[in-house]
């Protein structure tokens, strides 16, 4: 049978445009596996490259080490913030095809790298294309989704997205255990990035008519769809200080990124020196986002139903408390327990922060004021990975994962004061 003969099935444009899940269920479940593409790509290599550093380029720095996930920070950050420019002159399919073929590049780059700059080039490739390519999907389906149902199909959303980059961490760390740390291991990177780029080029159509519905305030609840667009420079305002219960949802935003990028680029590092294998190293590494990832199908739904702010202030609490128990128990056992905990506290507070943005503002500023949260969200990368690597190098690991502890425990407790309701 031919391509063409079943593809109108997912795709037809002849459709009424409706909202909701019941007549966008195969878009949302189209993009739901494209996400699980975009999640393998950092997947690939969360277990192998900070003792990649130290072994083949001779790094002995935690703040070098840790340099390639500041990279990514700041380039999947500037492009988050450029996303909602660009969703208004582009749309949404265009600048999700666009990403993913910037990442076709990244496995090669990681396999071939002769010097830890081509190392960095990689990851600034790879922010870039997780900027554009996970911020469309998370746009996309909202558009599709309309407003009853953001939280559940963004929990889908970044379900799949990190279980996905869960078992890539899993299974490039074994491979890497038996053969070595490349370049076998990019291996399924360079099948995830041609496989992501066929299904978005295949099977993704776009939502700009379902956006345009949700704006002209067609759908159940969307008044505040009627709203004008307003300019970039006030919506950063707006979402970065002028108005409270937006800056309470980035800051908790930047401080959730900030602790995950020490979970990706120290607690390797911390695990390695207390002598375990990579084969543990990478259970471990995999345990975190496999709990945070298989939660959100389940959390983002029930902050659709019991609000946004008690599952956001309660998650940031059990984040620091598991990262505070990493440093402060060493047993294998606990760290697997304490790893879990830190993707339960995840997974209750990564889709409905989300979820609170789009709450808070109108459906036609929707891409650009999530496109100024997601900068400052993963600027988190480049200060957590930055400040742990300090003070990592100056007064050891424990004392720089403590730190961090207590800065995710302060954010909750700002939240709690700063968000009111479901975050409008």
């Amino acid at each position: 049978m031919r391509i063409t003969s079943w593809l109108p099935a997912f795709a037809s444009a002849n459709k009424p445009v409706k909202l909701g899940l019941s007549d966008n269920w195969r878009q949302i479940a189209l993009l739901v596996a494209t996400n699980m593409f975009v999640g393998g790509m950092i997947g690939m290599e969360r277990t192998i490259l900070p003792g990649l550093a130290e072994s083949e380029f001779g790094i002995t720095s935690k703040t070098a080490v840790v340099s390639f996930i500041a990279t990514f920070g700041l380039a999947k950050a500037g492009s988050n913030l450029l996303v909602g420019p660009i969703a208004q002159r582009f749309t949404r399919r265009r600048i999700l095809i666009a990403g993913w073929m910037i990442g076709i590049p990244v496995p090669l780059l990681l396999i071939w790298a002769p010097a830890w700059g081509w190392i960095i080039g990689a990851n600034l490739l790879l922010g870039v294309n997780q900027g554009l390519a996970w911020s469309m999907t998370v746009n996309m389906k909202m558009d599709l989704a309309g407003p009853r149902w953001r939280g559940l199909v963004l929990g889908f959303n970044e379900s799949a997205g990190y279980l996905s980059l869960a078992v890539m961490a899993l299974l490039t760390g074994m491979i890497a255990d038996s053969y070595g740390l490349r370049p076998e291991p990019f291996y399924l990177g360079i099948a995830i990035a041609a496989a992501g780029l066929a299904f978005s080029v295949l099977f993704i159509r776009d939502t700009s008519a379902h956006l345009a519905l949700e704006t002209a305030g067609a759908s159940v609840g969307a008044s505040s769809a009627t709203q004008p667009v307003t300019s970039f420079r006030s919506n950063f305002a707006d979402a970065t200080w002028r108005k409270p219960y937006l800056f309470g949802i980035t800051q908790a935003g930047l401080v959730k990124n900030l602790n995950d990028g020490v979970a990706w680029g120290i607690f390797p590092l911390y695990f390695a020196s207390q002598g375990l294998p990579l084969d543990r190293i990478a259970l471990l590494v995999a345990v975190y986002p496999l709990v945070w990832g298989g939660l959100q199908l389940a959390t983002g739904w029930a902050s659709d139903i019991l609000g946004r702010k008690p599952l956001i202030v309660i998650g940031m609490i059990l984040q620091g408390a598991a990262i505070s128990i990493t440093a402060g128990v060493d047993s294998y056992g606990v760290w697997l327990g304490s790893m879990a905990l830190l993707g339960l506290g995840t997974a209750l507070v990564y889709p409905t922060l989300l979820a609170a943005v789009g709450d808070a503002v109108p459906a036609a500023d929707r891409a650009s004021f999530l496109g100024v949260y997601r900068f400052w969200r993963d600027a988190g990368f480049i200060i957590g990975a930055l400040l742990a690597g300090i003070v990592a190098d100056l007064f050891g690991f424990k004392p720089a994962i403590q730190l961090i502890a207590a800065i995710t425990v302060g954010s909750g407790l700002l939240a709690f004061f700063t968000i009111k309701g479901r975050g409008s």
